[in-house]
């Protein structure tokens, strides 16, 4: 008899397709082969409880996993209103300082005083840290400084130069300047502050015939530009005619640049620096524009 009682309390999860208010039980005619589940045993198979009910002709012996199985809707496919994360895609973080009973209350994980409950006050204080003594960066002396006078240039090399005139995006059989330099974006107006440099790297590469200006240019650079046909001249832009040139519709009337400084005036006056203020160079011009003058004429 405890067998028996045991085994009904075992099957209360089986339903029976039967009307309302009717359920079937286990009477003494059940086999004593089916023994009450033990500790090793905790799984009974599900045909041999089928096989030991009393079902009427007709009903349907059905478990709740069985159950929730067939009532489970049939996959649809994907759309739009079923899309998800899968199961344990997104974790969410812990709150702290909400309760004793969240296991993060009152001192949130972090104990009573110390350094370490301390805002800001964890394992480590950011690279360099020594744990309070004397960081490597504050026993050793200082070396060199900073100029905040100096007016660095963006360097821009010959082989990106040929490579933009390869691409179309340079017309080499138009003047260029740093207007055109910027518009094509070999060089980026940000960072165009005080000039661009023209640089002899990848010299070999040069093939273009250019008319270029720029703010300064280096020895390889002059050799290359006019060994391969072309023409190139430095020329001085301070801050106000440099935004002038590169944003030109941002001014109402362009104004006119002005001279270099005496520190500067050395270099632009030096014709192996293709100083636009060198004789030479003026008189280029002038013989071009008389030229063009000519044949306009």
């Amino acid at each position: 008899m405890a067998h028996n009682l045991h085994f009904n309390r075992c099957v209360t999860m089986v339903c029976v397709d039967r009307p309302p208010k009717v359920r079937r039980t286990l009477g003494p005619h059940v086999p004593l082969s089916l023994s009450p589940p033990s500790s090793s045993r905790r799984m009974w198979s599900l045909k041999a409880l089928e096989r030991a009910l009393p079902v009427a002709r007709g009903a349907r012996v059905a478990f709740a996993s069985s159950a929730a199985a067939a009532s489970a809707p049939a996959f649809e496919g994907v759309r739009l209103n079923n899309l998800r994360d899968n199961d344990g895609a997104h974790k969410r973080g812990k709150r702290l300082g909400r309760g004793i009973g969240s296991g993060k209350g009152k001192t949130s994980g972090r104990g009573h005083k110390g350094q370490k409950a301390r805002s800001g006050g964890g394992a480590g204080r950011g690279p360099g840290f020594e744990g309070g003594q004397t960081p490597l960066y504050q026993r050793v002396p200082k070396r060199g400084f900073n100029n905040k006078f100096a007016t660095p240039m963006e360097t821009l090399n010959l082989d990106k130069l040929q490579l933009f005139v390869d691409m179309g995006r340079l017309d080499a059989s138009k003047k260029i300047t740093m207007k055109e330099l910027v518009d094509s974006g070999i060089v980026t107006c940000s960072r165009v502050k005080h000039g661009v440099k023209l640089l002899g790297t990848g010299s070999q590469h040069l093939t273009a015939k250019l008319d270029i200006e720029v703010s300064q240019a280096s020895e390889s650079a002059i050799k290359a530009v006019e060994a391969a046909g072309g023409n190139i001249v430095s020329v001085y832009h301070n801050r106000l005619a440099l935004r002038a040139l590169l944003k030109p519709h941002k001014f109402e009337t362009i104004p006119q640049s002005a001279r270099p400084n005496p520190k500067k005036l050395t270099y632009y006056t030096n014709y192996e620096k293709r100083g636009y203020l060198s004789p030479e160079i003026q008189v280029q011009k002038a013989l071009a524009s008389a030229g063009g003058d000519s044949n306009s004429q």
